[in-house]
């Protein structure tokens, strides 16, 4: 079972991968190249060069899972190679999975109330 904290981070890297890679590569990459915990529990996105694929890798706190989806047809909206990480809400992640321009939306801004009394 595929099991999520409340609101996981959800981390997106720009530049495409070889996507022959596994899990032990994606790790290794995680590590390295975004210089973070691929264990924390964080869902990290990778992309195909063709743009029709993506890879998941997360770790659910008793192994690693790895998820690819391809899409039949169209591309994924990618933020540029030159931007690194890039972290998304889960409802951006929903739109860039299903093959729509996530970078359209922009997150509603919710004010703290204000206490009178």
């Amino acid at each position: 079972m595929i099991r999520l904290g409340a609101e996981p981070k959800i981390l997106l890297w720009s530049a495409p991968i070889d996507f022959r890679k596994g899990v032990n590569g994606l790790v290794a990459l995680v590590a390295d190249a975004l210089a973070a915990d691929p264990y924390c529990g964080d869902v990290f996105v990778f992309r195909s060069k063709r743009n029709d694929r993506l890879k998941l890798l997360v770790w659910d706190g008793t192994g690693l899972i790895l998820a690819t989806k391809w899409l039949e047809a169209g591309r994924i909206i990618w933020p540029p190679a030159r931007q690194g990480v890039v972290r998304l809400s889960a409802g951006q992640y929903s739109l860039l999975s299903d093959g729509l321009d996530w970078t359209r939306v922009v997150p509603a801004v919710v004010r703290k109330p204000v206490w009178l009394g």
